[in-house]
């Protein structure tokens, strides 16, 4: 369930959490929102991020000073990479140097960011700087909003060992309609064939 939850896959959670009869850890409708904030981090909208966050949660920002100066960062790295320079100065200006003089932290990921300035062409960038123009750059903001907005929504939660084990017997059900495969016995430990219901292979599985 978690991992369901956690990647955006509402349906597959939906029918999982109905047919384990496993509660959900968060509201069902919330899945979407992270999904919509995800991918327009992705495309580089940071904005419409923000803006979406806000509306789910306020304090979200309000409360993570790390999470608030990472997301500034990024749009001042979509800024530097869409060329409008002048924009991205006054920006890293106003927004990020205040920052940047209260923790060391911010200090040194603004000056890192402000580097991409200081180089005619990507193409000469030392890899430590223009790794923040690459799309991993794009999934790692995304992948720590997500985690700040999985946090302040999260509600009590079942051992995820328990969790897993229900995950797998589900799939194995699921999959045991449609194919013979091998899988795990949970009570005997040992591996067994899945199959439909009806096969009579046990005979030819002894030998």
């Amino acid at each position: 369930m978690d991992y369901l939850v956690i990647e955006g896959y509402k349906s597959a959670a939906e029918e999982f959490s109905d047919e384990a009869n496993v509660p959900p850890p968060v509201d069902f409708e919330s899945i979407e929102s992270r999904m919509v904030i995800r991918e327009a981090l992705q495309r580089g909208d940071i904005e419409e991020a923000i803006t979406r966050m806000n509306d789910l949660d306020p304090e979200i920002l309000d409360t993570n000073p790390a999470l608030y100066f990472h997301l500034q960062q990024q749009k001042l790295i979509e800024f530097i990479r869409q060329g409008r320079i002048m924009e991205a100065l006054q920006f890293a200006q106003d927004e990020l140097a205040p920052r940047g003089e209260e923790s060391p932290e911010f200090l040194a990921e603004l000056e890192r960011t402000m580097a991409l300035l200081a180089f005619d062409s990507s193409s000469s960038l030392p890899p430590a700087i223009s790794e923040l123009l690459s799309p991993a750059q794009r999934l790692k903001t995304a992948g720590e909003v997500n985690a700040a907005i999985l946090e302040s929504l999260s509600q009590g939660k079942e051992v995820k060992l328990v969790q897993l084990l229900k995950l797998l017997c589900w799939g194995e059900g699921m999959l045991a309609e449609r194919a013979d495969f091998p899988r795990v016995d949970l009570e005997e430990g040992l591996i067994g064939r899945g199959r439909k219901e009806g096969s009579t292979d046990d005979s030819r599985m002894r030998e």
